[in-house]
């Protein structure tokens, strides 16, 4: 994609359908003149009254508890610079959304139109009762320093600059495992610091609070080593002037241990880190640019421990493994302020972590075989579940320790449970999902690429790295909507299974279709007259292995295009019946609903099949499947055969499979309501866990709740996903959108990864 390309992409993405990425939605029904009557006049004068009586009951009645402000006046927006406070704003919405995706904080974002300190923070103080703690972000230093010092003296809420704290809190973390990692002690260690800035201030102020010597610590800026002989120094920048006669960043460099990058990309060459210690310790973390690239520092020293800001390498140094959970801590014991201790606390928090065994759905998100602390993994990934239930309690208990809690928290159980199902309302998964994909593409065939959503689908996958194309379809209309779309992509094989071209590949597969179906009818004629046909077509480029997967059914309804499937790759060993899967992400979570293309009326034993292979799809994604199987009746209540055939799949689930937790039949609310079913159905194996697969007893019943969801309730849908195929092939939907034909390239994608990894273990 061209910078043309992509910049009109990003227009447009927070242009459309509405402008901006956050909105403010309502938390109570609304639905009725009683409830208006109680949000606004005359109910809400009660609330008020009661706040009159109590200013901290503005808490019990009111969202300030679970609302920060991320506030700027954008001098210092990370890689802009001084845009103001208007251009600020887009930063400013993506940090609200990036505090409610992970830790589930609300977020106004307020644009000051001053740079001077006074009226800054005269407007803070001022609306500050609003919320219940407050982000500063991209303000330029020295001002920063002074504004934050202030605001945390004269508020009673939570007040932190990310930029100073974020990257300081998440590098002392990896600093701490780094070093130990290397054998070598803080207190002993020298550091280089390459920047003067708010965060690179911070950064140094936190590596002293954990032990390193200041005697140790050399800081270079623009112009420079920043020697005690310099002039006119601020004073952040005089905290950390040295007295040793050395002037550049090389000097600097020489027999150092540890080297922070908060600077400029490119300024550290090879031989600045042969001239380093052993076991050097290079923390890289200019954006997007580190200041050394990650494959040029490990190809010059085999021994290096290396952290960049960069998803792509190992040992990302990333803020938001710390803002949400610290500022999620802070609020939940109302803390009148994050001091050093709760950062101390989410220090240590992480740092603890990264030595514990990764949840399976981390390593599967990472394409690893197993993460372990080393020396490329140090600090936790980002995507880590574990973060928001271990980090906010550090906090929490450090400010309750640290006497600034006003609400102390006595059931850490409870409260790290209420953590977890905060959770349930991001798209986390989707995220991990796409990420995973990039680690291996994969050759994808997109087998409507003349239809343009398909086209932009394909485009992303190729820009993103999620896939390698093969686009089929009219070469003129593709390449025509190529051109209109600015997709550049020479390396991208064009098809066209109608057109004269391709002749050998054609007979090839013709001959092969052939002879795989020729006593069911098929003559040599036929076999060549389908291979005009594009589904049939890609099916066996994949079935001959010149592709790994394929996509298709954009335009076409469902049956027509499965059934060429069926015919040239058809089902796996030892499956009987196919099926296919929704995953909807919904508010409570992931859930996937099967099967919802397929089969019309499944017998009891296809129902059991269908719970296996869902089962195993839902561990593909790295969750642990506790599944429902749903009807209209609730464990017996009901002896007609439709609920009959419901109970003989679970009781021979039970009877083959007893390690599954799964059980029926049973009614959808009770599956969803585990106290519902935990009192009324203690006995079964659903009762008190939290319900992530259904299964229906038809396709009425599937197909219908899934397209309920989606409209209704706008939940996400990523499917159907085929199950039980020889051959990784996915269907769309009928006239999907660009996001679900890319969320379904994805999965198609690691489709192909599981069966290559099942294959290998089948090998050895």
């Amino acid at each position: 994609m061209s910078k043309q390309s992509k910049r009109i992409e990003a227009l447009v993405y927070h242009a459309k359908p509405t402008p901006g990425k956050i909105k403010v939605v309502p938390t109570k029904k609304y639905a009725s003149q009683r409830d208006l009557s109680l949000a606004y006049s005359p109910g809400v004068a009660e609330p008020c009254l009661e706040i009159e009586k109590d200013v901290n009951n503005v808490y019990k009645y009111t969202a300030k508890g679970n609302l920060v402000a991320v506030i700027s006046n954008g001098t210092a927006v990370l890689g802009l610079g001084n845009i103001g406070p208007e251009a600020s704003k887009p930063v400013m919405e993506g940090k609200g959304l990036l505090f409610k995706i992970f830790a589930d904080i609300d977020v106004f974002d307020i644009e000051v139109d001053t740079e001077d300190v006074e009226a800054f923070i005269a407007t803070v103080k001022n609306i500050a009762p609003t919320f219940g703690g407050i982000n500063l972000e991209d303000i330029k230093a020295p001002e920063a320093f002074e504004i934050e010092r202030r605001l945390k003296e004269e508020l009673d809420i939570p007040v932190m600059h990310d930029d100073q704290h974020g990257t300081a809190i998440i590098s002392a973390a990896a600093l701490i495992n780094a070093l130990e990692i290397a054998g070598k002690k803080i207190e002993e260690v020298k550091i280089v610091v390459s920047g003067a800035g708010a965060a690179a201030i911070s950064c140094t102020r936190l590596y002293q609070a954990c032990g390193a010597s200041l005697k140790n610590i050399v800081m270079l800026d623009s112009k420079g080593v920043i020697r005690d002989d310099r002039i006119n120094l601020t004073a952040e920048k005089a905290e950390f002037a040295t007295s040793r006669k050395i002037d550049t960043l090389a000097e600097a460099m020489e027999n150092s241990d540890v080297f922070i990058g908060l600077s400029q990309p490119n300024i550290v060459t090879p031989e600045m880190l042969k001239s380093m210690t052993a076991n050097p310790i290079v923390f890289a973390m200019a954006n997007p640019i580190p200041e050394i690239s990650y494959q040029l520092a490990i190809d010059t020293r085999d021994d290096i421990i290396m952290a960049t800001g960069r998803s792509d390498h190992p040992n990302q140094v990333n803020n938001v493994l710390g803002f949400p959970f610290i500022f999620r801590g802070a609020l939940d014991v109302r803390a009148t302020k994050i001091n050093e201790a709760m950062k101390m606390a989410a220090v240590k928090a992480l740092s603890k972590l990264a030595k514990e065994s990764v949840p399976e759905q981390v390593n599967i998100a990472y394409s690893e075989t197993r993460l372990t602390f080393g020396k490329d993994y140090i600090i936790p990934k980002p995507f880590d579940p574990r973060l928001i239930a271990e980090v906010p309690p550090a906090v929490a208990k450090a400010a309750m320790e640290s006497g600034v809690a006003k609400e102390p928290i006595e059931d850490w159980d409870r409260y790290r449970n209420t953590l977890l199902e905060r959770l349930g309302s991001d798209n986390k998964l989707i995220r991990m999902l796409l990420e995973r994909a990039k680690t291996n593409p994969k050759r994808v065939i997109f087998a409507e690429a003349d239809q343009l959503d398909v086209l932009k689908a394909a485009q992303i996958a190729y820009d993103e790295g999620i896939a390698i194309p093969i686009l089929l379809g009219r070469k003129e209309a593709i390449i025509a909507l190529m051109e209109e779309i600015e997709f550049d992509a020479e390396d991208v094989l064009i098809i066209d299974p109608k057109s004269d071209d391709e002749v050998e590949r054609k007979n090839r597969y013709a001959k092969a279709y052939w002879k795989k179906r020729k006593r069911q009818g098929v003559t040599i004629y036929s076999a060549e007259k389908k291979m005009r046909e594009r589904n049939y077509f890609a099916a066996m480029m994949v079935n001959v292995g010149d592709a790994d997967t394929l996509i298709t059914g954009y335009s076409r309804n469902y049956p027509s295009v499965v059934k060429p499937m069926l015919e040239l790759i058809g089902m796996a060993d030892g499956v009987t019946r196919v099926a296919a899967t929704n995953l909807m992400m919904t508010q409570r979570g992931p859930m996937f609903l099967s099967d919802t293309s397929i089969n019309i009326d499944p017998t009891a034993k296809d129902l059991a099949k269908i719970a296996r292979m869902t089962s195993r799809v839902t561990k593909m994604f790295g969750i642990e499947p506790i599944t429902a199987m749903i009807s209209y009746s609730n464990f017996g209540s009901s002896e007609n055969p439709r609920a009959e055939k419901v109970r003989e799949a679970v009781a021979y689930l039970h009877k083959a499979y007893p390690e599954m937790v799964v059980d029926g039949e049973v009614q959808t609310d009770f599956a969803l309501n585990s106290k519902m079913l935990q009192d009324i159905f203690p006995f079964s194996k659903l009762a008190g866990r939290k319900v992530n697969t259904l299964i229906f007893p038809n396709l009425d019943a599937a197909n219908i709740t899934y397209k309920m969801l989606k409209e209704l309730n706008k939940a996400e849908s990523i499917g159907p996903i085929m199950m039980g195929m020889r051959k990784p092939v996915h269907i769309l939907q009928l006239d999907a959108s660009v996001d679900e034909i890319v969320n379904m390239t994805a999965i198609a994608v690691v489709d192909v990864q599981e069966r290559e990894k099942r294959e290998q273990r089948h090998v050895r």
